[in-house]
């Protein structure tokens, strides 16, 4: 599946709402029917808006609270995802697949690089192991 850009987003939704089909868009965007169908599913429910807000950090309360609709609720991961305004159903089969490698477990992942001092310590680390 190729990563379409904002535009390609805009006007694929714009060609579904002018009545062309999914098959045909899946096509001419190169994209999968279910890539094709969710954005335009997505689109409708949340505006054109929810397209704008990339690397949006979930609270790990939200996290818990979907991954217990689909996993206990017995919800479809699909409706979840949508209902939330995830930009992928994708995001919401990591969170379970990470809960569950985790006991059961919601673990937040640090994001960004670590400080240099933690670096300068792991390099000294290692060459006093080569000596």
């Amino acid at each position: 599946m190729s990563k379409l850009s904002y535009e390609d987003k805009i006007n694929l939704y714009n060609d579904w709402k002018m009545g062309g089909s999914m098959t045909l868009l899946s096509k001419k965007y190169n994209i999968a029917i279910p890539g094709v169908q969710y954005l335009c599913r997505l689109i409708d429910k949340h505006g054109i808006d929810i397209l704008t807000s990339k690397n949006k950090e979930h609270p790990k309360y939200e996290k818990e609270e979907a991954i217990n609709r689909v996993l206990i609720n017995g919800e479809a991961v699909w409706a979840v995802a949508l209902d939330m305004g995830l930009l992928s159903k994708g995001m919401l089969i990591n969170w379970i697949k990470k809960y569950k490698e985790n006991g059961y477990n919601i673990v937040e992942r640090k994001r960004g690089r670590p400080t240099m001092s933690k670096v300068i310590k792991k390099k000294r680390m290692k060459l006093k192991k080569k000596k």
